[in-house]
């Protein structure tokens, strides 16, 4: 058997191999040596006789890959058709490269192990993976690793919260330029230097910049995850699940303190039951939308204090606007990943009757509306209204404070501009 000497990983590669799971998404900084650990680890199933495979955005991104890995397996290369970019091996391994600017790439074939590559860059990546390369992994039971640096909060950082929300068979990692000990530390403290620092964190450190889609601000997300100071809850807010979602009850202390949060998908019989005892005697405004209007007349009858709010486009989108006066504020304050997941990744946009606030396709954004009606039913404040002001937003309670943050900022003033 001819030896084929693959590089060795350098220890932030092998620390990610060594803790990926079944579908790994990896974050990285330039330079981190990504197209390398891709050709390692895929190698590897490759030469053991599994059928593996590569794909890219574009066949520009697959040349130097084919190069790399036809001169690295060249012992033991049965045949390699440049036409179809397939390599097939003496072992009995297949390696398959497909762009991703066709449709249903690799469909049709079964895989042991899977890497998208340069992910940051992939349009409609979410589509192409669960419809056409997902279902590749099926008949072997393969896994697969998403490799790029992030390009906002995107698809690719969507696929990363799977991962920072402890979904099931999914894991994430961030790699940074730093790792490479090829690369030299002055470099990257020059770059720190000259760079503007969301540019320089996301990359050379894999961390995505916040998009001027989400309506509450990375850094003021950021600044508000801390453990509040233990207290009684004061007031509940909770959003019922509807279809695929989750129940999400989040208690507010005085203080706007996240001191209590439940998360759970259970039939509503459980639902009601375990609601009741948590809630309690405590003031809280419940989902009545839907399904949940006959929820919040049976928890009426046992917790006087509950009170239902009807989510339409309006009344979401005044609370979820008072809810990122709050964030921006710094007048609330969590330790819950899942919640900082969703905030990060929540949006809106501009539709013909409004404002649209919602999650991505694919993502929840339970706990974002449980703690948005939290926050709205707060005692002795009330909803944050908003008024208009030159250079940012004001809430409309003492004392008044000049908000000038981006995402609303902008938001307000086109709203301001269209008489809305």
């Amino acid at each position: 058997m001819p030896t084929i000497e693959l590089p060795q990983l350098h220890r932030g590669q092998a620390r990610v191999y060594n803790h990926a799971s079944r579908f790994t998404v990896i974050q990285c900084g330039r330079r981190w040596g990504k197209t390398v650990f891709g050709e390692v680890i895929i190698s590897i199933p490759a030469i053991e006789g599994e059928p593996v495979s590569w794909f890219a955005p574009t066949y520009k991104y697959l040349q130097d890959v084919w190069r790399e890995m036809t001169a690295a397996l060249r012992p033991i290369i049965k045949k390699a058709d440049s036409q179809e970019k397939r390599i097939e091996l003496t072992t009995g391994g297949v390696i398959d490269f497909w762009t991703m600017d066709t449709s249903d790439p690799g469909r049709g074939r079964k895989y042991k192990r899977v890497v998208i590559d340069e992910c940051g860059i992939v349009k409609g990546l979410l589509d192409t993976w669960q419809a056409a390369i997902r279902p590749t992994l099926t008949d072997l039971k393969g896994d697969a690793f998403f490799l790029g640096t992030p390009k906002g909060r995107r698809e690719f950082h969507q696929l990363f919260q799977r991962g920072e929300q402890g979904q099931a068979d999914w894991s994430c990692h961030r790699g940074k330029t730093v790792d490479n000990p090829l690369i030299d530390p002055s470099e990257v403290e020059s770059a720190r230097r000259d760079l503007p620092e969301h540019v320089f964190r996301q990359e050379y450190e894999g961390i995505p910049a916040d998009d001027a889609g989400n309506p509450f601000g990375a850094s003021a997300i950021a600044a508000c995850v801390r453990t509040p100071d233990p207290a009684p809850v004061v007031v509940w807010g909770v959003d019922l699940a509807k279809s695929e979602d989750w129940t999400v009850a989040v208690g507010l202390s005085s203080a706007g303190g996240v001191v209590a949060f439940h998360r759970w998908q259970a039939p509503w019989s459980t639902t009601i039951a375990r609601l009741a005892q948590i809630v309690g005697h405590t003031p809280a405004l419940v989902d009545s939308t839907g399904v949940g209007d006959p929820i919040v007349e049976q928890l009426q009858a046992v917790c006087p204090s509950i009170e239902g709010f009807h989510f339409s486009s309006a009344s979401k989108q005044r609370i979820m606007e008072g809810l990122a006066v709050a964030i921006q504020r710094s007048a609330v304050a969590f330790n819950e990943p899942v919640l900082q997941s969703e905030l990060e990744s929540f949006g809106y946009e501009y539709t013909k009757t409004g404002v649209r606030y919602s999650a991505p396709p694919g993502l929840h954004d339970d706990c974002v509306c449980a703690l948005a009606l939290a926050v709205s039913h707060l005692p002795n404040t009330g909803e944050l209204r908003l008024s208009v002001v030159s250079g940012g937003l004001i809430a409309d309670k003492e004392p008044v404070d000049v908000i000038d943050f981006d995402g609303m900022a902008r938001m307000a003033q086109e709203r301001f501009a269209r008489g809305t």
